[in-house]
């Protein structure tokens, strides 16, 4: 299998322009990074440059839930337009400060990677960032952002993460999160969509011409569910509410309150880049399986031992023109549910074998259902912050595309493989 992507340099593909010049052909409809799949650890890879003088690649591991952008300070430090952030700045206040450092002088935040659960308390830091936009004539620039707040953090997070990459960038709902600083920084909705793939998919903050980007017009396709959060408070992280799980239409016997947040922010549907399998609870979980089971052995299904982490395979050694049941999450109503088709409900993980791709996420895990990568994958989804509203496009190979389809600058994708 081949390695993770090597980047190359995005500068000599694109025309620079600081976003200073807010007038004429140049005026970003919205910024793109191109994305990658690490095949070794599932993770998805963006890159972003940084610095005003010397523009450094930096490779990111994309955190749906994450609260800020968190790099090794080994790698930010040489860039002489890097400022740490004083505490008790009103920019300090924005980013939820965990307390001071330096003597009190340099605005704390904590820092977690997500897969080790190694966490370290970083300096908060501005610096200018480049990004690729879409400007009217729907060609590839490149656009500065000035003061772009960040952690400044410790290597010994980077254990665990992709090839390369030397930090995480954080799209939740913070203040200092990508979509956030974009939308303060470009004046456009506060609203962002990500079509991830199992190669080449794409992160896109701003409105929506960026369909067109697609060999396909997916808007009509679009359903909406509204993001839900906690009676705590807005969450950070993204959840939608679903009433009911179904496999092929026939509706699961569950109990709906293991299905629906609680005021402590217990259960919900939570949506996460870092799982790379969508995870139930296990009450949750052995029903689903038991289920999906069943309705495999009517389809003529066989099943075999399972391939760890996995807890259902079936064969498909002999077998031609294979049928799975399909999985719907219904929503708000009957009329609004995310269905989730083979290709992204089966895992391959030999000739021979293909195991479901949903996994046991333990009786203690917070959220009733996690979706992971595997799930989302083909599927344009579209955060609208300022709504709190979720758009989905279920597979897009139903209208035969895909995310990989992302159509870049007519030059080069910045991450040409």
């Amino acid at each position: 299998m081949a390695s993770l992507v090597q980047f190359l340099p995005l500068f000599p593909f694109f025309f620079l322009v600081s976003f200073c010049v807010s007038h004429g052909p140049f005026l970003p409809k919205a910024i793109i990074l191109p994305v990658n799949k690490d095949p070794s650890t599932f993770q998805y890879v963006t890159q972003l440059y940084m610095g005003a003088t010397h523009r450094a690649p930096i490779k990111l591991v994309v955190d749906l839930e994450g609260s800020f952008l968190w790099a090794d300070c080994g790698l930010t430090s040489d860039s002489s337009s890097q400022k740490l952030v004083p505490c008790n700045s009103l920019k300090c206040s924005m980013a939820k400060p965990n307390g001071c450092t330096n003597d009190n002088k340099i605005c704390g935040l904590k820092s977690e990677n997500p897969f080790t659960r190694l966490a370290a308390t970083g300096e908060l830091a501005e610096d200018m960032f480049a990004v690729e936009f879409i400007d009217e004539l729907k060609t590839g620039s490149v656009a500065s952002i000035h003061q772009f707040l960040f952690s400044c953090t410790s290597s010994t997070l980077l254990q665990g993460l992709a090839r390369g990459a030397k930090g995480m960038l954080g799209l939740g709902n913070s203040r200092i999160a990508l979509p956030s600083q974009l939308s303060d920084t470009f004046g456009f909705q506060r609203k962002f969509a990500i079509c991830l793939s199992s190669s080449n998919g794409a992160i896109i903050s701003g409105e929506s011409p960026y369909l067109s980007l697609l060999s396909h017009d997916v808007s009509r396709s679009m359903l909406y569910t509204p993001l839900i959060s906690s009676r705590n408070g807005v969450s950070e992280e993204y959840y939608i509410n679903v009433k009911s799980l179904k496999i092929n239409g026939k509706k699961l016997s569950l109990n709906t309150t293991l299905l629906t947040m609680d005021g402590e922010g217990q259960g919900g549907t939570r949506i996460s880049t870092i799982s790379p399998f969508t995870t139930m609870k296990t009450s949750i979980y052995k029903t689903f399986v038991e289920a999906y089971e069943r309705f495999g052995f009517s389809m003529g299904l066989t099943k075999v031992e399972p391939i760890a982490p996995f807890g259902l395979c079936f064969s498909t050694k002999l077998e031609e023109g294979l049928n799975v049941p399909s999985v719907d999450l219904v929503l708000q109503s009957e009329m609004v549910k995310w269905r989730i088709y083979e290709s992204n409900s089966m895992v391959k993980v030999s000739d021979e074998v293909m195991c479901l791709g949903f996994l046991d996420g333990g009786a203690n895990q917070k959220a009733s259902i996690v979706i992971g990568g595997h799930q989302l994958e083909d599927n344009l989804l579209e955060f609208n912050l300022g709504t709190s509203m979720l758009g989905f496009t279920s597979s897009l190979s139903m209208v035969e595309t895909s995310c990989s389809d992302f159509m870049f600058s007519k030059d080069s994708s910045p991450f040409d493989s």
